[in-house]
């Protein structure tokens, strides 16, 4: 018998594959992640296969997730979509589901928050978005849903970013709204 979390494990191949990729882009991005080394990441990622499913999940749409911070308290490690444009595999998406349901028709396949939630992460703050782009340049053709404030949210309204003219700008859209150059960005603490 299929379970939900038979379903979200990966094979050995996979698994490898997946490692692999991270480690390469973690080694080729040093500037995201000073002082961090791989070693212990990996055992991370060992330690919580669930999370090595999500962090594949990010990949396969797109996301090139990598290692962005550390919580000395907690000891995770947390990852960020660090895909130059928004991830190409989620955009074209309504904010959430109210938002979606909202649309009485061009209803798009799905929306953020439940694709976030569907993969296990967690779309990106305000804050770390902005965290973000002290790592890079990120989003400068395309923009990115954010977790909304429930306060904007419950007047129907969602947050989303971009990077233009050496700046991060947060704008606000009806959470129906979708767009082919809109997508969201997520994090997974590991």
């Amino acid at each position: 018998m299929m379970t939900k979390e038979n379903k979200k494990a990966l094979s050995a191949k996979r698994r490898e594959e997946i490692t692999g990729v991270l480690k390469t882009r973690f080694e080729k991005n040093m500037n995201r992640h000073k002082g961090l080394e791989w070693a212990k990441v990996q055992a991370r990622l060992t330690a919580n296969p669930g999370k090595l499913w999500s962090l594949s999940e990010m990949e396969i749409t797109g996301g090139e997730p990598d290692v962005a911070g550390h919580d000395k308290k907690t000891g995770e490690y947390f990852f960020y979509d660090c895909s130059e444009e928004s991830p190409k595999g989620r955009r074209s998406l309504c904010y959430d589901r109210v938002g979606l349901e909202s649309r009485k028709e061009f209803k798009p396949e799905n929306n953020a928050v439940d694709m976030a939630a569907a993969m296990g992460i967690e779309l990106l703050t305000e804050e770390q978005y902005r965290d973000l782009q002290k790592l890079g340049t990120f989003d400068q053709k395309t923009s990115s849903w954010i977790n909304t404030p429930s306060g904007i949210r419950k007047l129907g309204g969602a947050i989303f970013a971009d990077f233009r003219y050496g700046n991060v700008f947060v704008y606000h859209n009806g959470a129906q709204s979708y767009y082919g150059s809109r997508g969201f960005r997520g994090s997974l603490r590991v």
